[in-house]
């Protein structure tokens, strides 16, 4: 009986599905990695013979024959937020026909487990590494510098231009739903958050910014919680502002599930919404355009970013000089009924 795999594993190897598949190995490993440029029929019988061979990807073994793995990590601090996931759907249409596997690392918002992550993901020697927004830990700053990868920084803009990155200004998103409220005659204006991350807290920067430029800013109706956003948060935090404030006609919060529970817990109470109070999301959450009232939101162009972030990161690889650099995709103020 032939052997079957290497001698010193006893797998099956790629040689061997290539020779089954009556292909090159070239061929074999780019068809088992996606590759979209590998005709689909030879591709079909790579797969199958690596199915009757129960051969299985050794992706340690591929970075060390290459001195670098065919994957590019994506570092992100919440899978349960919807922006997120759409960023990461977007990420992973644009790497998949390139035959790149998506490494995911979720850093709950803790930059030193931020800091774990790309310690850890350095050493399998990923293409590239995109990271959500600006702010690390000097030593993860180090790492990435030393490290020599490529890297693309999500959902912010840097504030020296530095870099390679693709966003929108945070701060200009506060401060255009403050000027929708003031515009709508609203001067009692909240700010409720969660969360807190260093987006949450630019948004806050430009709402207080336009509110001081008004003369109407007044630190006691910012609420701030460093709890995770959720509806069931949102309710809470819009109750226990309008106990302590219940003058307050108008409230901008830093994600629309807060938002939303804020509409739901002034139903309860029999506040008008917006006859009484106001109300701004952000990010434009799959449901807001569909409560009653329609929430008014801060729509951002998840999605896009995670593509064109995506392709900045391909080419960055591909050694292309025009990569670097800030993309702005800016942001919209969908009006609606609140």
């Amino acid at each position: 009986m032939a052997r079957i795999g290497s001698r010193a594993t006893g797998l099956p190897t790629l040689a061997e599905v290539a020779k089954l598949s009556g292909v090159s190995p070239i061929t074999a490993s780019r068809a088992l990695r996606g590759v979209s440029t590998v005709a689909p029929q030879l591709a079909s019988k790579v797969l199958e013979a690596a199915q009757a061979l129960g051969y299985v990807v050794n992706p340690a073994a591929r970075a060390l024959a290459s001195a670098q793995s065919q994957s590019v990590v994506v570092l992100i601090p919440s899978l349960s937020n919807q922006l997120f996931i759409d960023t990461l759907e977007a990420i992973h249409g644009v790497m998949r026909p390139r035959g790149l596997e998506v490494l995911i690392g979720n850093f709950h918002y803790d930059v030193d487990e931020e800091e774990n992550l790309i310690r850890n993901y350095l050493a399998y020697k990923p293409g590239g590494i995109l990271l959500t927004g600006m702010s690390r830990t000097e030593r993860s700053q180090a790492m990435l510098h030393n490290s020599g990868v490529p890297c693309v920084h999500m959902m912010e803009l840097g504030a020296d231009g530095g870099g390679a990155c693709v966003g929108f200004s945070q701060e200009q998103a506060g401060a255009v739903a403050a000027r929708h409220l003031l515009d709508a005659g609203r001067r009692r204006l909240g700010y409720v958050a969660a969360q807190l991350d260093p987006r949450v807290m630019q948004r806050a920067k430009g709402f207080r910014a336009a509110l001081e430029t008004a003369g109407v800013h007044d630190p006691q109706l910012e609420v701030l919680c460093p709890q995770p956003s959720s509806i069931g948060l949102g309710g809470e935090l819009f109750a226990d502002l309008m106990r302590r404030h219940p003058d307050v006609d108008g409230v901008f919060f830093c994600n629309d599930d807060l938002a939303q529970g804020a509409i739901y817990e002034a139903q309860r109470q029999g506040i008008a919404i917006p006859g009484r109070v106001g109300m701004v999301g952000f990010n434009d959450l799959p449901g807001s355009a569909h409560l009653v009232p329609r929430l008014t939101s801060i729509r951002t162009p998840r999605a896009e970013i995670g593509r064109k972030a995506a392709q900045m990161l391909l080419d960055s690889m591909d050694g292309k000089s025009h990569c670097a650099g800030a993309i702005d995709l800016g942001f919209e103020l969908v009006v609606r009924e609140t």
